[in-house]
């Protein structure tokens, strides 16, 4: 692993995540990230722009449940 994948790792703690959910996302879909990434067309833009705001969509989620946990053990 160089020094800029550890930094991405620091200042991108949930980006890992976030590419697992978008991956998975479009693997439920049939298809491969892989080859969508490659793509130009139409279709696949839509469906990377729809695997994006799912993945949004779950860290915002993800997020919300952290604070609540935190707030319920009186973190602040």
């Amino acid at each position: 692993m160089t020094n800029l994948e550890d930094a991405d790792r620091i200042h991108e703690p949930l980006a890992e995540l976030e590419r697992h959910l978008i991956s998975a996302y479009v693997a439920g879909t049939g298809h491969d990230l892989h080859s969508l990434l490659t793509r130009t067309d139409e279709d696949a833009r839509r469906l990377l722009a729809e695997a994006s705001r799912y993945a949004s969509a779950k860290l915002c989620e993800i997020e919300a449940r952290s604070q609540y946990v935190h707030h319920l053990h009186g973190e602040p």
